[in-house]
């Protein structure tokens, strides 16, 4: 019997307003509350609030057939809970049903997980502690921003307590190997990792509506049929799709809420295939072999690589001037400081400064509120000048550390002087020395 994981991921950043130089020092508050609210509202009423609706009847229906894993932000969470509660309380009736678990996750969608291990780790405990605050879950099982993973950040999940970890099952890491089965980190073999089937899981989120594509329509059937056609030895397909994919990237006159309840029920009625969590699934099956990801891989774009975040300069100074802050917020107490540290982090930021796409990608421009990722930088590095200065007038420098700026500042000043009086004497030295005026002729008679 052919196990289906079906996992959602679920993510809305805080958008920034326009924040100007001359704001620099005088206005604290960075966000759009109106296109946030704005947004996260439409979403809900398109996606969250039906897809959820949806589930619980199947969940209801069905009574421990049908299973399903989310992996949702802190700051979605948050967003939830200043502008639609009610999502909120829908997530939790779910919950009651049994059929749902809930992923760790970094609490800002960050990719803390490339720079700062200490950060990292804070992250994805504030993330836990918030999904059992509400949904009374302690996660068991990682899934890092944007299935970002290689050997170490898998190694290290494991050190932080956690079974498993999913991310993309990427041609190039794969090789000739399946996604439908289940691997073992390559440094340390205890980590399980699950591996989206990319295949299936576009078919449904970018491919469900296009009418150019050959097999268009998707029917539940259609689906179910591909899936029964995978070899018989392979144990397990991994659909790992954004939520937003039902009612907001595929509406709901495409007929994609149509097509997940009756692909559910075709699902549960098969008797050689059956919904598993993640957890569940780490459990009934046996590792096939090792997956060597030495190197970071994502489930972004054809190249499923970091360069959505981290593909220009621009990106990489930002990223490395947060992360240089690190250390003075590990001193930091204010708890407005806090939040918009966890905020900065979003990995959303460095996305629109991504050039990639910029000319003619419609995804892209849709995502980016922000009329060029120029635009974006600068806005960016803007709001972090001034929390910089707000952290620094908060989180002051140790004594000795003062000491030695001054002593640093001291011998600046010294070489600057010595410069100058250098810089004096080449310029009277390359002055053109005067000549002398011949004496004039004496008059006659003296």
């Amino acid at each position: 019997m052919k196990s289906i994981c079906l996992f959602f991921q679920i993510h809305q950043p805080f958008r920034y307003r326009r924040y100007r130089f001359f704001d620099i020092g005088n206005d604290h508050y960075y966000y759009d509350d109106y296109a946030n609210e704005t947004i996260l509202s439409k979403v809900a009423e398109k996606c969250y609030l039906p897809t959820n609706k949806l589930l619980l009847k199947l969940a209801t229906k069905y009574k421990g057939e049908f299973k399903v894993a989310f992996s949702i932000t802190g700051v979605a969470l948050d967003q939830f809970e200043l502008y639609a509660p009610e999502v909120i309380k829908s997530f939790q009736d779910l919950t009651k049903t049994g059929c749902v678990e809930f992923l760790s996750e970094t609490y800002s969608h960050s990719i803390s997980s490339l720079k700062d291990k200490n950060v990292f780790e804070k992250q994805v405990l504030l993330h836990d502690q918030r999904i059992f605050d509400l949904f009374g879950q302690k996660p068991k099982v990682f899934r890092n921003t944007e299935m970002i993973y290689s050997d170490e950040i898998g190694a290290q999940i494991h050190k932080m307590g956690y079974t498993a970890i999913l991310t993309e099952g990427a041609r190039h890491v794969l090789g000739w190997k399946s996604p439908n089965f289940l691997y073992v980190n390559a440094i340390n073999p205890r980590i399980k990792v699950l591996m989206r089937n990319f295949k299936f899981s576009d078919d449904i989120s970018f491919r469900f509506s296009n009418t150019n594509w050959s097999e268009f329509p998707l029917t539940a059937e259609k689906f179910t049929g591909w899936i029964n056609k995978l070899q018989e030895k392979e144990e397990i397909v991994n659909l790992f799709l954004s939520y937003e994919t039902f009612g907001q990237r595929q509406p709901k006159e495409s007929g994609i809420f149509d097509f997940l309840e009756h692909w559910v029920d075709t699902v549960v009625k098969n008797d050689n295939l059956k919904f598993v969590t993640p957890s569940q699934a780490v459990q009934e099956l046996q590792p096939i072999s090792i997956v060597s990801v030495p190197d970071p891989i994502s489930w972004a774009d054809e190249e499923r690589d970091l360069t959505s975040w981290l593909g220009n300069e621009m990106q990489k100074e930002a990223f490395e001037k947060l992360y240089v802050l690190s250390q003075k917020m590990t001193n930091c107490k204010n708890d407005d400081l806090i939040k918009d540290w966890n905020y900065l982090q979003e990995s959303d930021h460095f996305y629109y400064m991504s050039t990639k796409y910029f000319s003619g990608n419609q995804g892209q421009i849709y995502k980016n509120p922000f009329d060029s990722p120029y635009e974006a930088f600068i806005n960016y590095m803007n709001v972090l000048s001034d929390f910089t200065l707000r952290l620094n007038e908060d989180v002051p420098d140790s004594e000795e550390n003062q000491l030695k700026v001054e002593n640093l500042l001291e011998i600046i000043r010294l070489k600057d002087k010595k410069i100058r009086t250098l810089e004096l004497e080449i310029q009277r030295l390359q002055k053109p020395k005067q000549k002398l005026k011949p004496n004039s002729k004496r008059k006659k008679g003296n």
